[in-house]
């Protein structure tokens, strides 16, 4: 081959002394050109069909392979043989070509086969994910130990390919090193590992909004580098926060809210627990003309009365038998508000419930969700509804509980005098 692209190179002038590196040079371009031509149509041939294979076959695994690109990997070994195949055709044009080629092309194959080995241990992985016993006893943390002594070793054996030496003699000086090395760049080590981890287990992304009390963060973040990772608070300072932090310590990270749609709204009213009585005609008949409990002022006071006729219950004491009461249609009635607002989500947890009465009343907790995740529609939404609520509170014959203020201090001295 490369006499024949010389012979031609003479035939068309080119002079004697330069037409050897000239067909030398011509020839290394069309084997990468032709090694690329290779790989794309092994890439349009071979994976069809190794699909289509796959795609008939009832196993799952073969499925998972395919899924995590592992056979799309191995395709790139393809045009790397070629080159290594082509090496000893550049001898007579460069005298030490074969060898470097061939070193190369080494060092071409080991990488891909480290990537291909990556893919297959996260198919590993995702096959394992499918028995019963993952829940129990994950693997993943021991697939990434495999996969950063995978890396190590396919990169001294690069290494050695291309300086050509063995691979035994670079980790024994590597090892003789270390701990020079690890005390030099312990910061870089511990921040490449959390890089690594950081990524691997998608525990935070550009954009994510994040906590971390202990450092005094709480915002978006903005950058992720080697050694640390910025984070601009709300209030727009930057907080810079050791990357090995995020792994070695616990943070709070909002995305998942985001993702879902939905923002938590968890908050109390406080009852005054004098304000509690059981409902009377008069009350129960302003109740009903509310629409929202029509219904279930009609339900229950029909299941009590049932209740009490077949119990044959004393009437002289209101102790004796089921009544309603004004708390117990406050907490029906804020639920069927809830469900009847617009922007609370319909899909997700919904509750009105008392929490444990204590020195500042009893607790009326309200828990839903809105249907949006912007902060600021979510501040008006959780608003709106607490205005609702505590204006609404007195058609209820209740009343909020709260520690006297200077006003009533004086009203209360007016009184006296």
């Amino acid at each position: 081959m490369l006499a024949w692209i010389k012979s031609f190179l003479l035939a068309h002038g080119l002079a004697a002394d330069i037409a050897l590196p000239a067909a030398g040079i011509i020839l290394a371009l069309s084997v990468v050109l032709f090694s690329i031509l290779i790989y794309y149509l092994a890439k349009l041939l071979l994976l069809p069909i190794i699909r289509a294979v796959i795609k008939r076959s009832r196993a799952q695994w073969d499925d998972i392979l395919l899924h995590n690109k592992v056979f799309e990997r191995l395709i790139l070994l393809i045009p790397a043989l070629i080159i290594y195949a082509f090496a000893p055709a550049f001898t007579p044009a460069f005298t030490t070509a074969e060898d470097w080629v061939r070193r190369v092309a080494a060092g071409i194959i080991v990488f891909v086969l480290i990537l291909a080995l990556n893919r297959m241990l996260d198919a590993i992985g995702d096959i394992y994910k499918q028995y019963n016993v993952s829940k129990t006893r994950p693997i993943r943390g021991y697939l990434q130990v495999v996969k950063i002594i995978t890396l190590i070793v396919g990169i001294v054996v690069i290494i050695s390919v291309l300086v050509d030496r063995s691979p035994l003699i670079l980790l024994g000086g590597i090892g003789a090193a270390t701990a020079v090395i690890l005390l030099i760049f312990q910061n870089t080590i511990l921040g490449f590992v959390a890089g690594i981890q950081l990524t691997e287990n998608d525990m935070v992304r550009l954009g994510d909004w994040i906590e971390i009390p202990k450092h005094g963060a709480d915002g978006a973040v903005v950058e992720i580098a080697l050694h640390t990772v910025k984070v601009q608070n709300w209030d727009k300072t930057i907080t810079t926060v050791p990357t090995y932090a995020l792994v070695s310590e616990s943070f709070k990270n909002w995305r998942p809210m985001l993702e879902a749609g939905g923002r938590r709204i968890k908050r109390s009213v406080y009852i005054d627990m004098a304000s509690i009585r059981f409902c009377d005609e008069e009350m129960l008949e302003r109740y009903r003309k509310i629409q929202y409990i029509q219904d279930y002022i009609d339900t229950k006071t029909r299941d009590i009365a049932l209740h009490n006729a077949q119990y044959k219950i004393d009437f002289s004491s209101q102790a004796n038998g089921r009544h309603l009461t004004n708390i117990g249609t406050f907490r029906h009635y804020v639920a069927a508000y809830l469900r009847h607002y617009p922007r609370v989500h319909p899909d997700m947890a919904l509750m009105v419930r008392q929490l444990n009465p204590g020195e500042t009343g009893l607790p009326i907790e309200v828990y839903c969700f809105t249907n949006t995740t912007d902060w600021e529609e979510y501040e008006g939404i959780k608003a709106d509804i607490f205005d609702h609520i505590l204006a609404v509170l007195p058609q209820f014959d209740l009343r909020i509980f709260q520690n006297p203020s200077g006003h009533d201090m004086a009203r209360m001295r007016i009184g006296r005098v």
